[in-house]
C-alpha cells in the first residue's frame, strides 16, 4: 500500500483525478448555485405577477404596488395573459361595480369561493387582508380573521411596499415562497394581496439536477481514472527503466541501455542516461588501460635494470668495459622512468587544475626559434629542414614560458621522429582576431590513420605501437602538450592524411 502511494504511476493518476474532482466539484457548485438562485427568482417573479393579477382580478379598480414589469419574451407574455383570462374567468361574477370601493363592500363569501378555486388551479395559497392586517379571506382556511400585522411581509406591504421571502425546508415543511403585495383603489390602501406557494418543482428540478451531477461526476471519474491509467503508465514506464538500469549502473553494470520512448523531456533524459553509460564504459575502459599501460611502461626498464644487476652480481662488474656499459644502460632506464613518473604527475597536477602558470609575456615566434634549434642534430641525421616561418602579427602571448617550451618539445620531437627523411618541418605563428595566438607545427611525415586520428591525445595511445615503442615513445606527449595548452585557456587540435603528413595546431591567449 505504501509502495502504491509513493510510486510515480500512483502520485499521477491521483493528482490527475484530484484536479478533474476539484474542478468539476466547483463548476457543479456555481452551476447548481447560479440554478437554485435563477428558479427562485423566477418563481419570485411569477408569483408576483400572480398576486398583481388576483388583486386586479378579485378587486375591480383595485392597483397593485409591486416591482416594476420586467421586460418578457413572447411566450412569457402569451403565458401571462392566459392566466389573466383564467384568473378572470374564476373571478367574473364576485366584485360589484366600481365605485367607493372597500374589502368590506365585496361579497365575502363569493371571494372566498373564488380564492379557493384560484389556490388549487395555481397550487397558491391565497390571503386576502384588509387594511388593518386582518385575513378576510384564505384559501387554506387557517388564519380566517387572524392579525397579522406582526409578519414581517405583512408590515411592509400595510406600508405600501412589496415584500417577498423564500423559507427553506423545515422538519415535516417543504421550502416555500411568500408575496405580500399592497392593493391600492384610488390611491388609498385598500388592504393586501399574501400569496404563498411550495416550491417542490424547484426543489425537484435541482435535486434532479444534483443526482444528474452526480452521476456524471462518477461517470467522469471512471473514465478519467482509465485514462489517467493509461498517461500515467506511459509516463512511469520510461521512469521505470530508466530506475532499474541506473540501479544496474550503480552495480557497476555499465553495459546498461534504455529505449528512446520519444523526443520530449524522457526521451532526452533517456538519451542522456544512454550517453552517460557509454562514456562510463569508455572511461573505465580508459583507466583499465591506463593501468595496463602504466603498468607495462614500468615494467619494462624495471626489468632491463633487474637483468643487468643480475648480470653484474654474476661476475660481469670485473669487467669494466661490460660494467660501464651496463651502469650506462642503467641510468638509461632510470632517466626514462623518472621522465614518466613526472608526466604522470604533470597529467595528475592538470586534471585536478593544480597547475602552478608563471604567466608572463612570451614571443612565440622567438620560443619556436629556440627550440627548433635543439633538434638540430636529429633533423640533420634525418636530412630534415626545420623552418619557422615570420609571424604574422603580433607573436606575444601571456604564457608559462617553461609549460609551452614543454608543449613545442614535445610536437617538434613527434615530428622529427614520425617525418620521412628528406622532408621538411615548418612552424608557423600568426594572431587571429578573437585575441590568441595561433602556432601550427606542419610535418611531411606518414600521417596518422582516419580510425586512429580520434584518438591521438589520449594517455599512451600509440597510432603506430610497435614503431613508437622502439623510438622510445610512451604515447604521452599530445596528451601533455593538450593539458598544458587547455590550463593556458586555449585549444590544441590536429589535421592528418595517412601517407601526406601531420599538422597540429594549438591556440595561447595574446597579451
Amino acid at each position: 500500500m505504501s509502495r502504491l502511494k509513493t510510486s510515480i504511476r500512483a502520485r499521477l493518476t491521483f493528482s490527475h483525478l484530484a484536479v478533474i474532482v476539484v474542478a468539476m466539484g466547483l463548476s457543479g457548485f456555481l452551476l447548481l448555485s447560479f440554478l437554485d438562485r435563477y428558479f427562485t427568482q423566477a418563481m419570485e417573479e411569477n408569483l408576483v405577477a400572480q398576486a398583481r393579477i388576483t388583486a386586479q382580478a378579485l378587486i375591480p379598480g383595485a392597483m397593485a404596488v409591486g416591482p416594476p414589469a420586467q421586460v418578457e419574451s413572447p411566450a412569457s407574455n402569451a403565458l401571462r395573459q392566459q392566466q389573466v383570462q383564467n384568473i378572470t374567468i374564476q373571478t367574473g361574477n364576485v366584485a360589484p361595480p366600481v365605485g367607493d370601493l372597500t374589502l368590506d363592500r365585496l361579497d365575502m363569501a363569493h371571494l372566498a369561493d373564488a380564492s379557493l378555486a384560484l389556490s388549487a388551479q395555481l397550487d397558491t395559497r391565497i390571503r386576502i387582508l384588509d387594511a388593518q392586517g386582518v385575513v378576510r379571506v384564505d384559501s387554506a382556511q387557517e388564519q380566517q380573521d387572524v392579525t397579522l400585522r406582526e409578519d414581517p411581509l405583512v408590515a411592509q406591504a400595510l406600508s405600501g411596499q412589496y415584500a417577498s421571502r423564500s423559507d427553506p425546508t423545515r422538519a415535516g415543511q417543504a421550502a416555500s415562497m411568500h408575496v405580500a403585495m399592497p392593493v391600492t383603489v384610488e390611491g388609498r390602501l385598500a388592504g393586501v394581496v399574501y400569496l404563498s406557494q411550495p416550491m417542490r418543482d424547484v426543489t425537484a428540478v435541482l435535486r434532479d439536477l444534483r443526482v444528474r451531477w452526480g452521476l456524471s461526476v462518477a461517470a467522469a471519474l471512471l473514465l478519467s481514472g482509465a485514462v489517467g491509467l493509461l498517461l500515467s503508465r506511459a509516463i512511469a514506464l520510461p521512469v521505470q527503466r530508466l530506475t532499474a538500469a541506473a540501479g544496474a549502473v550503480a552495480e557497476g553494470q555499465l553495459d546498461q541501455q534504455v529505449p528512446v520512448p520519444s523526443s520530449d523531456e524522457l526521451g532526452r533524459l533517456s538519451r542522456a542516461f544512454n550517453e552517460m553509460t557509454t562514456r562510463l564504459r569508455a572511461a573505465r575502459q580508459m583507466q583499465v588501460d591506463f593501468v595496463a599501460n602504466v603498468s607495462h611502461e614500468l615494467r619494462t626498464p624495471l626489468t632491463a635494470v633487474k637483468g643487468l644487476v643480475e648480470t653484474l652480481r654474476d661476475g660481469a662488474v670485473d669487467d669494466y668495459r661490460v660494467r660501464d656499459r651496463f651502469l650506462e644502460t642503467i641510468e638509461e632506464e632510470t632517466d626514462r622512468l623518472t621522465r614518466l613518473v613526472n608526466d604522470l604527475l604533470l597529467l595528475s597536477r592538470a586534471d585536478s587544475e593544480a597547475l602552478d602558470l608563471q604567466r608572463q609575456p612570451v614571443d612565440l615566434e622567438q620560443l619556436a626559434r629556440t627550440v627548433s634549434g635543439r633538434f638540430a642534430s636529429q633533423s640533420a641525421a634525418k636530412r630534415l629542414a626545420v623552418r619557422v616561418e615570420p609571424a604574422t602579427g603580433d607573436s606575444a602571448a601571456c604564457v608559462d614560458l617553461d609549460r609551452v617550451e614543454q608543449v613545442l618539445l614535445n610536437l617538434l620531437d613527434n615530428a622529427v621522429k614520425y617525418s620521412r627523411p628528406g622532408g621538411e618541418i615548418v612552424l608557423q605563428i600568426e594572431e587571429t582576431a578573437d585575441g590568441f595566438v595561433q602556432v601550427r607545427v606542419c610535418d611531411e611525415g606518414i600521417g596518422i590513420p582516419a580510425e586512429d586520428l580520434a584518438h591521438i591525445g589520449e594517455r599512451f595511445y600509440r597510432a603506430d605501437k610497435a614503431r613508437s615503442r622502439a623510438q622510445g615513445g610512451s604515447g604521452l606527449g599530445v596528451a601533455i602538450a593538450r593539458a598544458l595548452v587547455h590550463a593556458h585557456g586555449g585549444q590544441l587540435w590536429l589535421e592528418s592524411r595517412e601517407g601526406e603528413g601531420t599538422v597540429v595546431t594549438f591556440t595561447l591567449p595574446a597579451v
